[in-house]
């Protein structure tokens, strides 16, 4: 049986840390399960990590029912013994336009992929209400306040809260998203401290990327874990060098190809031994 949502909120009530790491096809997905991740998160990150973008943007709905339904596949052939909870991003503009609009995507999210959630981003009441809706149309959501990189060309990749007004409104933010439904919070490049009261006075998860040890729970792109970006946040060194010992591997598998003789000539006949 996969994790439910509500899962996660079991484990904080009992101490437990929450993993959360993302995938982008079958092979990411069965990784990070035989690894054990409570959940995986199949993030509108691929658009950079796996598409070559250079921001979440561009990915599109259709793209994330692919990789989704791509990774749902690599769980259900992994080892491990408990399934992972499965969340799919709502990617830019899926779901800012209107709650009709939201409801659609999140629907199709739900009917065409294993997923058992979604994740959005943001806390503006336009927002909020939105996710109203999808929680009392039975569509469990995840919340994400601080750095949201749909918000790019708005607040760019810098860390949030860092002034006494912000980090009034992002505690602000993060109980409207608890009262309005959302059955977990991502909190994204905050200061630690903050993180700290947020998980202290919210009743729901809340899960960490940049923002301390003081969370619930971790999410991390996996990709960034394995070192395999050619760039990564401050907050997320990488693990292992994967994309060193990965194209050095391939140079040594290159270098030991015995390659065919030159166009035009031929291999010199064995000697004929004399009798």
């Amino acid at each position: 049986m996969p994790l439910r949502p509500a899962d996660l909120a079991s484990r904080k009530q009992a101490g437990l840390p929450i993993s959360v790491l993302t995938a982008w096809d079958a092979l990411s997905a069965a990784l990070v399960t035989e690894a054990g991740a409570d959940a995986v998160l199949v993030g509108d990150s691929l658009a950079m990590v796996v598409l070559g973008h250079s921001t979440t943007l561009p990915v599109t709905l259709d793209e994330m029912l692919h990789h989704c339904r791509a990774a749902g596949r690599g769980m259900a052939g992994a080892t491990q013994a408990q399934q992972p909870l499965l969340i799919c991003d709502l990617p830019f503009l899926s779901y800012q336009c209107s709650p009709d609009e939201a409801v659609a995507a999140a629907g199709r999210v739900l009917k065409e992929t294993p997923a058992a959630a979604v994740k959005l981003e943001g806390a503006e009441p336009e927002t909020l209400a939105v996710i109203d809706r999808l929680v009392r149309s039975g569509i469990p959501v995840m919340g994400h306040v601080g750095l949201t990189p749909q918000s790019v060309h708005q607040m760019g990749y810098r860390r949030q809260g860092n002034t006494v007004a912000s980090q009034e409104a992002l505690k602000r933010q993060a109980l409207a998203l608890q009262d309005v439904g959302c059955f977990a919070l991502v909190v994204e490049h905050i200061p630690a401290a903050l993180a700290g009261e947020l998980q202290q006075s919210l009743t729901i998860p809340v899960i960490g990327i940049g923002a301390g040890d003081l969370c619930d729970g971790q999410v991390r792109v996996t990709a960034d874990l394995l070192g395999l970006t050619s760039r990564q946040p401050p907050f997320s060194p990488p693990l292992i060098q994967g994309r060193a010992l990965g194209a050095e591997a391939l140079r040594r598998w290159i270098a030991g190809l015995d390659h065919p003789a030159a166009p035009g000539t031929r291999p010199a006949a064995p000697a004929t031994p004399h009798c």
